[in-house]
């Protein structure tokens, strides 16, 4: 459904309750520092992520949706401090670990259930999160970025009817996507999310590093 104005959406209790056990697991495994090295595959920008394609085999209730008309949300007050706290409550409750040192391989999406992840696992379990509160998947896009120092990484955009807002791993603010200083790759299509959108970056890559 589309979120209108003044509604509330309940995620703190959705997150709370939804991921008690990654906290759990957090606390019982050492702490790795904030510069940990985490990875964002770039790849063709007219194709999905490297490792979204395996995700989708892993995860294919969350793969096999049909293809919907695009939604953007209401930006009510409600909605903005639900953003800002699912944003700050899994930045600080995920710590950074990248695909090799937790899987033993370069690119692995996953959700994040031991409480370790890179910045697409992040991205994952913001996006399930907002979605298991009622936003709408049309909105909420996996997008793949250059960051500051021209790495790849991984960002959700929020789509609504004040703009586009980016929700990201190396920040604790959500920001308006013109003001985080990185040059936009590719992203899910609103309609199908299995469809990616170029959106002008010209340099394709494997795999690139991103500090967190």
């Amino acid at each position: 459904m589309i979120i209108r104005k003044g509604q509330g959406i309940g995620i703190a209790v959705v997150a709370l309750l939804a991921m008690t056990s990654i906290a759990s697991a957090a606390n019982e495994r050492i702490a790795y520092a904030n510069d940990r090295i985490v990875y964002a595959s770039v790849g063709d920008t007219s194709r999905a992520p490297i490792g979204w394609v395996e995700f989708c085999a892993d995860n294919p209730k969350e793969c096999r949706i049909a293809s919907s008309q695009p939604r953007d949300i209401v930006m009510s007050q409600t909605a903005w401090k639900d953003l800002v706290r699912v944003n700050r409550w899994v930045n600080e409750t995920v710590k950074p670990m990248t695909d090799q040192e937790h899987w033993g391989v370069i690119e692995r999406w996953s959700y994040p259930t031991d409480g370790y992840g890179d910045c697409e696992d992040y991205v994952l379990l913001k996006r399930k999160m907002l979605i298991e509160a009622g936003w709408p998947r049309e909105a909420l896009l996996i997008t793949v970025v250059r960051d500051k120092k021209g790495d790849g990484h991984a960002v959700l955009t929020v789509k609504s009817d004040k703009g586009e807002f980016i929700l990201d791993n190396q920040n604790e603010a959500v920001l308006p996507w013109q003001d985080t200083g990185y040059r936009f790759v590719k992203r899910q299509s609103q309609a199908d999310q299995n469809v990616w959108v170029a959106l002008g970056e010209p340099r394709p890559n494997v795999a690139t590093a991103s500090a967190r």
